[in-house]
């Protein structure tokens, strides 16, 4: 399974491939690297599009009497190549139909110089055309297609010319905040610019993390956290802090933020309330990070979808977003040594995905996990460099909350020296 982009895709059909199936979240893009593949390949000129209200097209032009799927894959069939078919709406219709399925494997079977692509949004092919299909998927555009896509965007929107040109180091920084959006969006903030005259490089790079935390909170099992908690605002855990502290000193707090020697993460687990979802603020904070939290109980319901496909999405998207904090919020409520052993099915992909992703995942996350229940994780999950450690965290001692306290003095501005710390701890 390959991500798609242009080079792939050429690369794809020169092998003889000619039925293809892209997962894909944004019709547009892929449709317009299929236009752009189709270009390059000699002698094939600009494709058909098909979809389920319009039929067959070309450069605009209908071709007459092809709304019907049918009738499309028989002008598709019958058509002499070189020739490039997108065919967008075609996996709602394959599920329950062998006559679509057969003509497709018929298309596979005697095509030449001919490709047919369908454009969908679940990853399933039915069973009679997996022999013959190739499945793509869109992945969210890459560090470099951003910068040029910028670069590009600057000569056409005078005020994103303005502020990087006010600020060199501005298009560094709106490729890193745009990481994770598709080329669309990322337009479409940078379109803002235009209603405001004055505005500057901060409000550009806010915008885009505004649509960043939108974008991600839509897929309703992710959230984009903006937070600002540093490590002098939590109390205790020293431990932890002093983990963090030996990280930056061995590979420097700069190269852990651009995600060069980034750590694989940590599993803080113990009593609930006592400041773990805390501490992982903290460390995006400190790290300058930004901080994605995964709800593993909404991905094991399944209520935005098939629990593998989400999970598997929730990586690519953090992997897409990276160098980032992928923050697990109690993980044993979507893996549980329970459910795997007792339900199997779903439950056991879901680990066996996370697991995976874990052991061979090559994007800079860090994955911070919080348990509040720990007996109840698989031990396939606590083994030893699946995480880089494992801290428990229970009450503060009395040390702790004395910290605590003065913390929380300090926040609400009152003069603590007048108090007696040790009696409130």
């Amino acid at each position: 399974m390959e991500n798609l982009d242009i080079q792939g895709l050429v690369r794809t059909i020169g092998t003889g491939a000619t039925l293809l199936y892209v997962v894909t979240d944004n019709e547009r893009r892929s449709e317009g690297i299929a236009v752009q593949a189709a270009g390059r390949i000699r002698g094939a000129g600009a494709p058909y599009i098909w979809n389920c209200t319009a039929g067959l097209s070309r450069d605009g032009v209908p071709v007459p009497d092809t709304v019907d799927p049918l009738r499309a894959l028989d002008f598709a069939t019958a058509e002499p190549g070189p020739l490039l078919f997108i065919f967008k709406d075609l996996a709602w219709f394959w599920k329950d139909n062998p006559f679509i399925i057969r003509k497709l494997k018929e298309f596979a079977g005697s095509a030449k110089a001919k490709v047919l692509i369908v454009l969908g949004q679940e990853e399933i092919v039915p069973e009679g055309l997996r022999e013959d299909t190739i499945m793509l998927f869109q992945g969210l555009p890459s560090i470099g297609e951003i910068t040029s896509f910028l670069e590009q965007l600057q000569e056409r929107e005078a005020g994103l010319k303005r502020v990087c040109a006010a600020e060199p180091e501005l298009l560094n920084k709106l490729v890193l905040a745009g990481q994770g959006l598709d080329l669309v969006e990322i337009e479409r903030c940078m379109r803002t610019l235009r209603l405001a005259e004055t505005a500057t490089a901060e409000e550009a790079v806010n915008a885009l993390f505004e649509t960043k935390r939108l974008f991600i909170k839509r897929s309703g099992i992710m959230e984009f956290v903006l937070n600002s908690i540093g490590p002098d605002q939590v109390g205790g855990m020293e431990n932890l802090k002093f983990w963090m502290e030996r990280r930056e000193k061995a590979f420097g707090l700069e190269t852990i933020s651009t995600g060069l020697n980034m750590p694989k993460g940590v599993l803080i687990m113990g009593i609930a309330g006592c400041g773990k979802s805390l501490f992982v603020k903290a460390i995006a904070a400190k790290w300058l990070l930004p901080l994605i939290r995964l709800d593993m109980a909404a991905v094991y319901e399944g209520t935005y979808g098939n629990p593998e496909a989400s999970l598997r999405k929730a990586f690519k998207t953090a992997e897409a977003i990276a160098p980032c904090v992928l923050w697990i919020d109690e993980i044993e409520a979507g893996i549980t040594s329970h459910g795997f052993k007792a339900e199997g099915g779903s439950a056991s992909r879901v680990l066996g995905s996370f697991l995976t992703w874990m052991q061979e995942k090559r994007a800079p996350v860090f994955v911070a996990a919080t348990a509040n229940a720990v007996e109840m994780l698989p031990a396939e999950v606590m083994r030893k460099g699946r995480f880089d450690e494992i801290f428990y965290v229970g009450l503060p001692e009395a040390k702790a909350r004395e910290e605590i306290f003065r913390i929380h003095l300090a926040r609400q501005r009152i003069d603590g020296s007048a108090l007696d710390i040790t009696l409130l701890g």
